[in-house]
């Protein structure tokens, strides 16, 4: 099995709704506090078994904390009251390298939906 990188520095910055994050194999990400929210790993939004929630008008969703989960994890806490997807490395590495497939396919299911980012 791969090594899975493992975070140094995970960084928020709330002005521009953004968490920065650097990986222990000198690879750093930028991700929109939207697009964490929208892909959080929370049943909530994957669904219980079945196809995922689709988030909407999110646009404007911030992060208000990060919490550490042992060695392995961190829980992001949103202003929109979402708190309860865990983000293991693994996750937070799968969303940095597939950040604008995902984001796309993201785009694409609010088009076909009717739906908005837009609060």
């Amino acid at each position: 099995m791969e090594d899975i990188p493992i975070p140094t520095e995970i960084k928020l910055l709330q002005k521009s709704k953004e968490l920065h994050i650097s990986f222990d194999n000198d690879k750093h990400f930028s991700l929109s506090c939207e697009y964490l929210r929208v892909y959080s790993p929370s049943a909530e939004v994957q669904g219980h078994g079945g196809p995922g929630i689709l988030q909407t008008g999110k646009k404007n969703v911030n992060v208000t904390a990060i919490e550490p989960v042992g060695n392995y994890a961190v829980k992001l806490l949103f202003d929109d009251g979402h708190g309860t997807g865990i983000y293991s490395w693994d996750k937070l590495y799968e969303l940095c390298i597939n950040q604008e497939t995902y984001w796309q396919q993201y785009l694409t299911r609010l088009e076909q939906a009717g739906e908005s980012r837009e609060p």
